[in-house]
């Protein structure tokens, strides 16, 4: 986090810098899409290659703006710095200051000392339409939330991992009622790690299994669930998504931590081991998937093809 007394130019007031987060392909703020394309788009800012570097701070009257610059790797220094307990002075260049947006994307807990408590800036009468940013609502279910879901799953994987026991896997063909298929398992109902989000839980499926014969069973029925979902993560091997749909960062050992989004779902997985997915339709519900005999080839082709951080 940020020291609350840096400030940095941005229309014609000082902004007391707060914290700062990339926009990049590798790395972004879910709570903006599913892929960079999508992120950037919700903020009205063309794709760049190269990305952005988002800093979130008050006005000297305590509004609250986000200033866009295209200079990453200030951005980027000065996030490692804050996240090694050193302090530094994030500056951005008025030539390299892309945007200045009322609002906040993501929760801020801090607020700078010396100016009003946080709150939006006045609407500008040159953009009537343009509405601050707001985070997204703790008391809903959306993309959004299922999106910050999978970041804290990434965030905290041991302690969603010790929930799971790989007994409970099914590894006899049949599939719960979800449509999860060969891979899917069944955790212990009630997660013991503090979710984001108050109702989510590693849940036991309860429908009845899938069998050959019954319509959700059959080749021309459409896939539903964890069915669906690694299908389409499937096809994203044979035809790439947009960019940042698949992203793939450092795990322990020699393993990777792979993360994936499509319409509707989000997938958290570790390449040697299984993978946890979230559905729009599945309010708070985190849907463990095992090994299996396809789980572990398919991560392995996602990891070949993911962006990773440069």
């Amino acid at each position: 986090m940020a020291a609350t007394d840096d400030a940095v130019a941005a229309d014609d007031d000082a902004l007391y810098v707060l914290t700062a987060v990339l926009l990049t392909p590798a790395k972004f703020p879910s709570v903006l899409g599913d892929d960079y394309p999508e992120a950037c788009a919700a903020l009205g800012l063309p794709p760049l290659a190269a990305g952005y570097g988002l800093v979130l701070g008050q006005d000297s009257a305590g509004a609250r703006w986000t200033v866009v610059t295209d200079d990453v790797s200030l951005v980027a220094v000065a996030i490692a710095s804050w996240d090694c307990g050193m302090e530094y002075d994030l500056s951005p260049g008025e030539r390299t200051v892309v945007a200045a947006l009322p609002g906040w994307p993501l929760a801020v807990a801090v607020a700078a000392p010396g100016v009003p408590a946080p709150h939006d800036p006045e609407p500008d009468p040159e953009q009537p339409e343009q509405l601050p940013l707001t985070p997204p609502q703790s008391d809903a279910w959306g993309p959004a939330q299922r999106r910050l879901g999978a970041d804290e799953i990434a965030l905290q994987w041991a302690a969603w991992r010790e929930q799971i026991d790989d007994a409970n896997f099914d590894t006899d063909g049949s599939a719960e009622g979800n449509g999860a298929g060969d891979d899917a398992g069944a955790g212990p109902s009630g997660a013991k790690a503090e979710p984001p989000w108050r109702e989510t839980r590693a849940g036991t499926r309860t429908g009845a299994p899938c069998r050959r014969g019954s319509p959700e069973g059959s080749a021309s029925a459409p896939l539903t669930g964890v069915r669906r979902v690694l299908a389409e993560a499937r096809a994203y091997v044979e035809t790439p998504p947009p960019l940042g749909r698949v992203r793939s960062s450092f795990a322990s050992g020699e393993a990777r931590t792979l993360r994936a989004d499509g319409p509707g779902w989000s997938m958290v997985a570790r390449t040697d081991d299984i993978a946890f997915v979230l559905l729009d339709e599945e309010p708070g519900e985190v849907l463990p998937v095992g090994r299996g005999p396809e789980l572990p080839g398919l991560l392995e082709a996602l990891d070949k093809m993911a962006v990773r951080p440069s």
